[in-house]
């Protein structure tokens, strides 16, 4: 499967462009292949991070009534045991 590339001109500092190389050698990959690497995690770490968040506040919004109900029904029904 051929996959579409798009060329991309960005602007990098001197220091990143030698750490960037020294990986790059030290890796045996190239630049391109790194930078490549280093943008898809970032955006899969970025949707990873929104899915978090999401978990997190449906932990902590406030139940609704039938939801308490339903709790109050169930510590009802679990203290009702003869155990």
């Amino acid at each position: 499967m051929v996959v579409g590339r798009q060329q991309t001109l960005v602007q990098l500092s001197d220091d990143l462009v030698s750490a960037l190389d020294e990986r790059a050698d030290m890796s045996g990959r190239s630049r391109s292949d790194l930078i490549r690497t280093a943008i898809e995690q970032f955006l899969r770490d970025d949707i990873d991070g929104g899915i978090d968040e999401a978990i997190v506040a449906g932990y902590t919004r406030e139940p609704s009534e039938p939801s308490r109900r339903a709790a109050r029904a169930l510590g009802e029904s679990i203290a009702a045991e003869p155990w």
